[in-house]
């Protein structure tokens, strides 16, 4: 039984369920990439799959279109993998259990829903999919990997891509235009691990409670981060309190702001009670000071089981100091945009292995000389507490560029259909748009829009099911009136 059936376009709800049903994360976009093949195929469609499972499909031109400059349609297939702490289900191999809600909204239970980008290889294969909407020739392309480091992006081979307009749907607010957005990359602090036996009794501190939310796209609302507020508590619990760390991990994708961090610590008996009441009002500390964005915010304090381990009083120190030190959130601001947020970076991994601590942080900034100050801050500051540093991943910017023709015939499409006259503007969240501005001709023009996404990169993601059809009814005009 399908759950979005009589939903409005039905065939774009009726690809997205199917899109639902196939696991996507990062990583593992095999069987998606393979169900895109094989619909371009029964539909005797042009069709490429390459090494790193990028698909591309071509459908020519409509009647009176054959002269008209072709267009790219461009998503991505992978999704964010997050779910509440008390879900069961496998990203691997479980189909997410939508469900709709007020008759106004979608939601997967207890998960992501994975709009995005479901939602722009759904709308693109009910295009591919009608004989009846005019269009110039549609080259459609679908990449891998973009909600980690672009990878497919990186490695698509554009040389056979012949259009001049590409249309990126990878945005979240209807209504909102992007002509620019930030570039990024990853760093991967690490402390070498040196044990000593377990001496003391054993708590666990948890931060949770939090919301979370897309690094790039939510940065701005300024909620908290757990791994940072974790830092604080552990640094504010040294000034008083003599222990060890055993463990500590949060946060569980490097672009998602993370929403509980766990520590495990050694401690004397007796100053158990000192441990519980520094968390306590350090708690009260952290509701008033994240009373609007994270409210719900709260600090855990519970007896665990002894382990046989834990670092010793030089590592657990270097730990503190950095995760404490480390810059996160908003680090400057957009002197040509009010309100954009320039440049940031996100804490978003901490993580035990078996012979060191290692830290996953996400760097956006769309200047690109800030972005390699900040990768600098940060490796001054590791060079300080004696830990490595690693870096990958790194992807362009695309310079805001607010005179285009696709810009002006895309707001004219929006007035004249709904009477609104678009926002034109440009994002801190990175996008495969600056890849493709680099990889493509000059002439190339790029927008990047989308229907209204909520809550992305959290199990709270859901989607307007009326904004949703709104933007196709545009999607498919702004087609039509490239002739």
């Amino acid at each position: 039984m399908r759950v979005l059936e009589n939903l409005e376009p039905k065939k774009v709800f009726e690809f997205f369920e199917d899109l639902t049903r196939i696991p996507h994360d990062s990583g593992n976009e095999k069987e998606i990439s393979d169900y895109l093949v094989k619909f371009a195929k029964e539909r005797n469609l042009e069709v490429i799959q390459d090494k790193a499972l990028n698909v591309i499909i071509k459908k020519p031109a409509t009647k009176g279109y054959e002269n008209i400059p072709g267009v790219i349609i461009q998503g991505h297939m992978d999704m964010v993998c997050e779910k509440l702490k008390h879900s069961n289900h496998d990203f691997e191999k479980d189909p997410l259990k939508l469900r709709i809600v007020d008759d106004e909204f979608v939601y997967a239970t207890d998960t992501t829903l994975g709009a995005d980008d479901g939602i722009a290889v759904a709308y693109g294969l009910a295009i591919l999919d009608s004989n009846v909407i005019e269009h110039p020739a549609i080259e459609f392309v679908v990449t891998t990997e973009e909600e980690t480091v672009m990878g497919g992006a990186n490695e698509l081979d554009t040389s056979g891509l012949k259009g001049k307009v590409l249309l990126n749907i990878d945005a979240e607010e209807e209504g909102v235009f992007i002509l620019g957005c930030a570039g990024g990359i990853l760093v991967y602090p690490e402390i070498k691990i040196e044990f000593e036996d377990f001496n003391g009794e054993s708590l666990q501190l948890e931060v949770a409670g939090l919301k979370g939310g897309h690094s790039g796209m939510e940065i701005h609302k300024q909620r908290g981060n757990a791994n940072k507020l974790m830092g604080r508590l552990l640094y504010t619990l040294g000034k008083e309190v003599n222990f060890n760390i055993a463990t500590i991990n949060g946060g569980s994708k490097s672009n998602a702001i993370p929403r509980s961090c766990k520590t495990i610590i050694s401690v004397r008996k007796e100053e158990i009670e000192k441990v519980k009441e520094i968390c306590a009002n350090l708690e009260k500390d952290f509701k008033n000071e994240y009373k609007v964005e994270d409210s719900d915010i709260h600090i855990i304090v519970k007896s665990d089981e002894k382990l046989e381990k834990q670092l010793t009083k030089k590592v657990t120190d270097s730990l503190i100091r950095f995760l404490f030190v480390v810059p996160d959130g908003i680090q400057s601001m957009s002197k040509e945009i009010d309100g954009l947020v320039e440049s940031s970076l996100n804490v978003g991994i901490v993580e035990t292995l078996e012979d060191r601590i290692k830290f996953i942080i996400d760097i956006r900034s769309a200047v690109r000389s800030k972005t390699h100050e900040i990768v600098n801050r940060i490796e001054a500051l590791c060079d300080a507490v004696g830990a490595a540093m690693d870096q990958n991943g790194e992807y362009p910017e695309w310079q805001y560029e607010p005179k285009s023709r696709i810009k002006d015939l895309s707001v004219k499409t929006y007035n004249n259909l709904f009477g609104i006259e678009p926002q034109i503007t440009a994002l801190h969240a990175g996008l495969e748009s600056g890849i493709f501005k680099e990889k493509l001709p000059s002439d190339v023009e790029i927008i990047s829009f989308g229907p209204d996404i909520f809550d992305v990169h959290t199990a709270n993601e859901h989607f307007s099911i009326e904004s949703v059809g709104r933007f196709y009814k545009f999607l498919t005009q702004l087609l039509k009136n490239m002739k």
